[in-house]
C-alpha cells in the first residue's frame, strides 16, 4: 500500500500515543488530559493552537508553504470515551474505572495527530488546514456545541472531513457513500397515567400497563403501515417501567425509546405520529399521556463532490479495488452530521480488522480495541487529502 513513508517511520510513536490515551479514557466534556496531550503535541510541532470550544475542544491551524489558494480544509477527530467497564487484560487497559475507549476515538485522535505531525514537517500544500479535535461525540453532540460556540465563524473551512474505524471490515478496506449515510438520532418518553387498583379488581381502575403495552405494539405500525415502505426508519421502545409489587396495578407506566431515519420530513411525521398513537390509545383506556420528544443528531449526509474526492484519495492509499463507494447506509448515528449540515464534506469508514481477528470486535463492547495497524493508513489518508486538494503551485 502506498502509505506515506515518513508517517510509517513514526508508527511506533503513534502507537504509544494511542495506548496512553486508551489507558486514560475521559467522557463527554471532561477530556482535559486528552486535550492537553493534543494541544501540547500540536504546539510542539509549531501548529497554532486554539482551545475552549465546547469546553475541551482543540483546533490546530497550519498554513502551507505555497503562495496560497485561499482554501481552508477541516479534518475532524473525536476525543471522548464511553461509560463502559473494560474487560481487556493488556497492559494499556483503562485505568479509569467504568470508562473505556470502546469505539476507537483514541485511534481517531492518534491518526489525526500523525497527519498533523507530518504536515507540520513538510507543509507541502498551499492553503490552510484546521485539525478539529472534538469532545463529546457519544450521546452529547459535541460537534453541535462546537458549532454553537463559533467553530465555523472562527475557522471558516470550505469543506470538512471525518472518518471512523470499522470493525468487521478487513484492514486496507475503505468504505463510503454519497448522500444519506447514517441516520438521525432522536429519543422519546411517554408517561401513561391511569388509575391504580388492586390487581384482583382491575375493573376499579384504568390500567396504564395495558395502555402502554398497546402503545408499544402500535408504534411498530409507523414503519410497517404509516410510512412509505421505500423509506428507512426505526422506532424502538427500549424501556418499559411500571409497578412495584405483584398485586397492585400502578398509576403510571413509562416508555422510552429511540427513532432513526434519514429524511427531515419523515422525522417530522414520526414525531407527530408517536403522539397521535399514544393519545388515541390512552383515550380509549381512560388514561392520559405526557409526551417528550427530543431531537439529538441529524442524519449524516455526505456531499457528492467531496465523496468523490475522498474516494480518489482512499484509492491512492489502499488501491481502487479496496475502496467501496456504495457502502450501505445504516441506522447508527454520528454527530459529525452537524458539521455536514453546515459544510460540504465526507465521512468514511476505515477497516479495523476482519471479524474474529485483531480489530474485529464490535464497537461499544468491553473487549473492543482499536487496531494500531491501521494508524498509518488513516494518517496517510489525511495527509494525502490535504496535499492533493490543496497542492503547492509550481
Amino acid at each position: 500500500m502506498p502509505i506515506v513513508n515518513r508517517i510509517a517511520e513514526f508508527h511506533d510513536e503513534m502507537t504509544a500515543w494511542r495506548r496512553d490515551i486508551h489507558a486514560h479514557p475521559e467522557t463527554a466534556f471532561e477530556e482535559k488530559r486528552t486535550s492537553d496531550i493534543v494541544a501540547g503535541k500540536l504546539a510542539e510541532w509549531g501548529i497554532e493552537v486554539h482551545r475552549g470550544l465546547a469546553t475541551t475542544g482543540v483546533v490546530g491551524v497550519l498554513d502551507g508553504r505555497g503562495e496560497g489558494n485561499g482554501r481552508i480544509i477541516g479534518l475532524r477527530a473525536d476525543l471522548d470515551a464511553l461509560h463502559i467497564h473494560e474487560l481487556n487484560e493488556f497492559d494499556y487497559r483503562s485505568r479509569n474505572e467504568g470508562k473505556m475507549h470502546a469505539c476507537g476515538h483514541d485511534g481517531h485522535t492518534t491518526m489525526l495527530l500523525g497527519a498533523a505531525k507530518y504536515l507540520a514537517e513538510t507543509r507541502n500544500f498551499s492553503g490552510r488546514v484546521c485539525f478539529i479535535f472534538q469532545p463529546a461525540e457519544e450521546n452529547e453532540g459535541g460537534a453541535g456545541v462546537m458549532i454553537e460556540d463559533g467553530l465555523f465563524e472562527k475557522f471558516p473551512v470550505d469543506s470538512v472531513y471525518g472518518l471512523h474505524n470499522m470493525p468487521g471490515s478487513a484492514v486496507g478496506k475503505i468504505g463510503m457513500r454519497a448522500g444519506p449515510a447514517m441516520a438521525s438520532f432522536d429519543i422519546f418518553e411517554i408517561t401513561v397515567t391511569g388509575k391504580g387498583s388492586h390487581a384482583a379488581m382491575p375493573h376499579q381502575g384504568h390500567d396504564p400497563v395495558v395502555a402502554a403495552s398497546q402503545i408499544v405494539t402500535a408504534l411498530q405500525t409507523i414503519a410497517s403501515r404509516r410510512v412509505d415502505p421505500m423509506e428507512s426508519l426505526v422506532v424502538s421502545v427500549t424501556q418499559f417501567h411500571a409497578g412495584d409489587t405483584w398485586n397492585v396495578i400502578p398509576n403510571q407506566a413509562v416508555l422510552r425509546g429511540t427513532m432513526r431515519c434519514f429524511k427531515p420530513e419523515v422525522r417530522d411525521y414520526v414525531e407527530a405520529e408517536i403522539k397521535h398513537i399514544g393519545d388515541s390509545i390512552c383515550g380509549a383506556h381512560r388514561a392520559t399521556m405526557e409526551y417528550r420528544y427530543e431531537r439529538r443528531y441529524p442524519a449524516l449526509v455526505n456531499s457528492e463532490r467531496e465523496t468523490e474526492v475522498a474516494a480518489s484519495i482512499a484509492a491512492q492509499i489502499v488501491g481502487e479495488e479496496n475502496v467501496r463507494t456504495d457502502e450501505p447506509a445504516f441506522m447508527g448515528s454520528e454527530d459529525f452530521a452537524y458539521m455536514l449540515e453546515k459544510k460540504p464534506g465526507c465521512y468514511i469508514w476505515l477497516g479495523n480488522g476482519a471479524e474474529g481477528g485483531p480489530g474485529g470486535c464490535s464497537y461499544h463492547n468491553p473487549l473492543y480495541d482499536f487496531n494500531d495497524d491501521i494508524s498509518v493508513l488513516g494518517a496517510s489518508y489525511w495527509a494525502k487529502l490535504v496535499e492533493t486538494t490543496m497542492p503547492r503551485a509550481g
